[in-house]
């Protein structure tokens, strides 16, 4: 019992340090200096440069994004959340636990009449115990608060699901989606479910990315760790990894940075001591802690550029489609909003054509050669076993988020590998667009914030 005792408070003592390490003094060291020094100049395996990007995402493409994206057409996902896991088998419990130790009740302590006999401290036992489950029971119940989804519906709404039914269902599919199939599907309003904070953590969520990185099967053996010094351009091992792998590995890494980042900018404050409102704001000790290169292991950076990587590859698959969405009617049945919507998409679609440096997909899959066919299939039967591990996400918005982000990132991939989206062969279903749009503008807020965060790496920061 002292054992575990001693390691619960050991445990206590690593958070408070966690929470204490970017105290005022530390400021004087110029943290803007440690995080970003190195966000800047030309993106992985691309020409164009991160300060080009921050300019044209912030000032030209995120507000029409953030306007685009409220209108009901890109509102409503429709996704199935019931699936279930394919890969193992899942409990369904609390997620929260897995940050705290897990707690044995007096009859699973086998040494239990041994330690009373010897320490006669019974009854600072049984205090401990009932402080120590009432923070996990407190704990579980936020994280289902904030994980949970709003899947309330309006009737209204509900007539007009059954309208843009109707009207998708006379297309001709370029493939079968199964969750547009599926009895399980339902439409999600994601302006009540935003992506953000969840208090999801600990093995569960762990356990999601080792599956993801490790479904990279293009990566050397290394530990996941140090995976990111091993996907640069140059490398000191013979065994130089090809553009397409690498390309592979920016993605998902650029994904998942852009993940941590909302989570980060959309920061859950609980009220202090039970006094006031909880809140949400930036959080920059998360933040930092998830890309400072002193707490990274000096991954942060690349971690962030990868970041940059994804937003160009959803970019430039937006720019190739030009002509396919321009003739796409974005129906929802209200004719007026309709057409604001498309006259809106014009402009964004616009405006994204006029960029300078767009990525060449060309220079992937080069050649007609048994080998690079392979290489395109293996490419994409990854992504597609990616885009299952999803469904074994735990937490529902976290689900939600994963599922409609992967499904974007893989129409973004779709656009780019088709070699001619203009013939009547090629077909995106409304839950593709949606999922494309959505998803690129995930990674343009989350370059967004990455601004936000630089302003407030200038201030001291206030410790939660």
């Amino acid at each position: 019992m002292e054992v575990y005792v001693a390691f619960t408070l050991f445990l206590v003592f690593l958070v408070e340090q966690s929470n204490s390490q970017y105290s005022s003094s530390k400021w004087s060291r110029d943290i803007a200096d440690r995080c970003f020094c190195k966000l800047k100049g030309e993106v992985n395996d691309c020409s164009c440069k991160v300060e080009t990007l921050d300019l044209f995402n912030n000032n030209k493409v995120f507000p029409r994004l953030k306007s685009l994206l409220a209108r009901n057409y890109f509102r409503f996902f429709r996704v199935n959340l019931n699936k279930g896991c394919p890969f193992w088998p899942q409990d369904n419990r609390c997620s929260v636990r897995d940050c705290h130790v897990e707690l044995c009740s007096e009859e699973e302590v086998p040494i239990k009449r041994k330690l009373e006999v010897e320490s006669g401290h019974e009854e600072q036992k049984q205090k401990y115990f009932k402080v120590a489950n009432e923070i996990f029971e407190e704990s579980c119940a936020l994280e289902t608060e904030l994980s949970a989804l709003d899947k309330s519906i309006s009737a209204e709404r509900e007539n007009d699901f059954q309208t843009w039914r109707r009207h998708d269902g006379e297309l001709p599919l370029f493939c079968e989606i199964d969750d547009e199939q599926s009895s399980d599907a339902e439409y999600v309003d994601l302006s009540r479910n935003p992506e953000r904070y969840t208090g999801y953590r600990g093995s569960s969520p762990h356990r999601i990315w080792k599956s993801i990185y490790e479904e990279n099967c293009f990566k050397p053996e290394v530990s996941l760790q140090n995976l990111s010094k091993h996907y640069g351009k140059d490398t000191d091992s013979g065994d130089a990894l090809c553009l397409e792998k690498r390309v592979f590995f920016h993605l998902i890494s650029g994904l998942h940075t852009s993940i941590n980042v909302h989570l980060s900018d959309n920061y859950h404050f609980s009220a202090k001591a039970g006094i006031g409102a909880s809140s949400w704001d930036h959080n920059l000790n998360e933040f930092l802690t998830r890309f400072d290169p002193e707490l990274t292991n000096g991954q942060g950076p690349e971690r962030l550029k990868n970041l940059y990587f994804a937003y160009l590859i959803e970019l430039r698959a937006l720019d190739k489609a030009v002509p396919y969405l321009s003739q796409e009617d974005f129906y929802t049945g209200d004719q007026s909003e309709d057409g604001d919507l498309k006259d809106g998409i014009l402009d964004l679609l616009s405006v994204i054509r006029s960029f300078p440096d767009h990525y060449n997909e060309k220079e992937l899959f080069k050649g007609n050669t048994m080998e690079k066919k392979q290489l395109k299939a293996e490419f994409v039967q990854h992504f597609h076993n990616i885009s299952r591990i999803m469904d074994c996400v735990e937490c529902d918005k976290c689900r939600l988020w994963g599922k409609l982000q992967i499904l974007g990132m893989g129409t973004a991939l779709k656009i780019l590998f088709s070699e001619d989206i203009s013939t009547s062969e090629f077909q995106l279903t409304r839950t593709e667009i949606v999922a494309l749009f959505n998803a690129f503008g995930r990674l343009s807020s989350s370059i967004y914030a990455i601004e936000t965060f630089r302003k407030l790496s200038g201030q001291p920061i206030k410790i939660a």
